[in-house]
């Protein structure tokens, strides 16, 4: 119960490694807010932990709105009386080559991973100065945020750019005892694992590429809950000493390129 007497803010946080990271930080006695697009998927998140341990509650609205962002985490400071972690999670995904672009799709990608960061950012830590205690800030990056990957460059640029928001923060918001980390996972198994109707994981490329050549190491893709547990990680004070990281959670992948 590490996080007993905290309070965590997660913005996609009702699927996928989302949901994994809200289950994880209230397990150990965090109150959670979970802050997503999709009311259906907050319902229904709400319904899977009211038996489980911890608080959890669910706000609808988008990140890209800055006033609803700003909103939700006043809302949550309000019921909860502080602000402590903050988890920027939410993110599209959605492959396209650099030529078809349009730039309504690619400014999607953008206003979601790097604004809906921003925003986020923005209000959670002007909370945690207010409420003169620290906090904890992490961001859901990628290892794509320094690989080439081929129909992603909206993607792979937005995550780059999350990297030095990371970075940045981490300097300015140090002084005021809040640490601001990254999370870059590799494969994990969630719904945006799924393309074109597939799991790309069940590929027999995936399975050849991946698993049998040993691309990845550990030969297999992450699970939600090993993400969340590096999350739990960096928001407990036995990550006091790291403050800009951006940690590759990728079973190795990254060290094989």
């Amino acid at each position: 119960m590490r996080f007993a007497g905290n309070v965590a803010f997660v913005t996609g946080g009702a699927t996928g490694i989302g949901l994994a990271i809200t289950r994880r930080l209230a397990s150990e006695g965090a109150a959670v807010v979970m802050f997503g697009i999709n009311a259906d998927d907050g319902a229904r998140a709400v319904g899977q932990l009211a038996a489980e341990s911890g608080v959890t509650t669910f706000v609808h609205g988008d990140v890209t709105d800055e006033a609803a962002v700003a909103h939700a985490v006043e809302h949550t400071v309000a019921r909860y009386g502080a602000l402590d972690i903050l988890v920027n999670n939410a993110a599209i995904f959605a492959t396209q080559q650099l030529l078809d672009h349009d730039s309504a799709a690619w400014r999607r990608v953008f206003d979601v991973i790097v604004d809906g960061a921003r925003f986020a950012t923005r209000a959670a830590a002007q909370q945690m100065i207010r409420g003169a205690r620290g906090g904890a800030i992490i961001n859901i990056s990628s290892i794509n945020s320094t690989r080439a990957l081929p129909g992603a460059s909206h993607y792979n640029a937005a995550k780059g750019a999350l990297d030095q928001i990371t970075r940045c923060a981490a300097v300015e918001l140090a002084p005021h005892g809040i640490r601001v980390n990254a999370i870059a996972p590799g494969f994990v198994e969630t719904p945006m694992a799924v393309v074109d109707g597939q799991n790309e994981h069940e590929t027999a490329a995936f399975k050849d590429y991946y698993v049998a050549q040993r691309r990845i190491p550990l030969a297999r893709p992450a699970q939600p809950e090993e993400i969340a547990a590096v999350v739990a990680f960096l928001a407990s004070a036995d990550a006091s000493y790291l403050c800009g990281a951006v940690l590759a959670v990728d079973g190795g992948l990254s060290i094989t390129f």
